[in-house]
């Protein structure tokens, strides 16, 4: 499930010189437009400065390229920006971001253990950044620990879902509108083989949906992915029918699905 993430917004105080270009580079990231914002953190990071918090920047634009991309060069330019960054010289804002570029670097390296083990920690303090950077962060930690166990063969997973299914209660328990801790709520109790757990969050992620600031649609639309491609199929596997009656099965689950959105929409 893992997105793009927000960067550090800029302090509500005039802006000049390479602080300008560097506020420019962050916008353009939290765009999508990576080309542009490389080449704007390129040009910040000339002034000694912004150096700093513009090598994260441009880091952050190039794992962002390298996660749509698949080019090599941009995780290996990504991991030097990373490297170069001095962090005493880093503002406390930028200390999250420059954190959860070194997690980032170390999932889309494959280095899946030990990026859980980095974005675990950030967790509580992406919580006091506001609720962007603790989805962002979640979903980063959550995307991790997936990986990880389904690097392992099956009967051992069950405790890496089961601390995704820990964390994700006790996120919704401070924050309903956490859009994805329902999700992960839904996708850890299917890892941990509980179905019909798996279903019973999925609905209510679809209804709590309705708490998310944008009504829930990219949520939903991930629930339903889930829903269709992996909890549906799962319970009829587990219902052990005979062969002309799974399709028949399935279709009656993703009906009495379907009916759930209806009466949630």
């Amino acid at each position: 499930m893992v997105s793009i993430g927000v960067l550090s917004g800029v302090l509500a105080t005039p802006l000049w010189g390479n602080e300008r270009t560097l506020a420019r580079a962050r916008q353009l990231y939290n765009a999508g437009n990576q080309d542009a914002a490389i080449a704007a953190a390129k040009e910040a990071q000339a002034d000694a400065k912004v150096a700093d918090a513009a090598r994260i920047v441009l880091a952050r634009a190039y794992l962002e390229r390298f996660r749509v991309g698949a080019d090599r060069q941009d995780l290996d330019a990504a991991r030097e920006a990373l490297q170069a960054v001095r962090p005493a010289q880093v503002a406390p804002r930028d200390r999250l971001d420059l954190a959860v570029g070194f997690g980032e670097a170390l999932y889309l390296d494959g280095a899946y253990g030990a990026a859980a083990e980095m974005f675990e920690p950030l967790l509580d303090a992406a919580s006091q950044r506001g609720p962007r950077a603790r989805q962002r962060v979640s979903d980063w930690w959550a995307s991790a620990l997936d990986a990880q166990a389904r690097a392992r063969p099956a009967a051992d997973r069950a405790p890496y879902y089961r601390r995704i299914v820990e964390r994700m209660e006790a996120e919704l328990e401070k924050d309903t509108e956490l859009a994805v801790a329902s999700y992960w709520l839904a996708a850890g109790a299917l890892g941990m083989g509980d179905v019909a757990r798996a279903w019973q969050a999925a609905v209510a992620g679809w209804v709590r949906a309705a708490f998310s600031t944008d009504r829930g649609a990219a949520i939903r639309a991930d629930l339903d992915r889930l829903m269709i491609e992996a909890i549906i199929p799962d319970h009829v596997r587990g219902l052990s029918l005979p062969g002309p009656e799974v399709a028949a099965a399935t279709t009656g689950l993703r009906n009495e699905w379907e009916l759930v959105k209806q009466r949630w929409k």
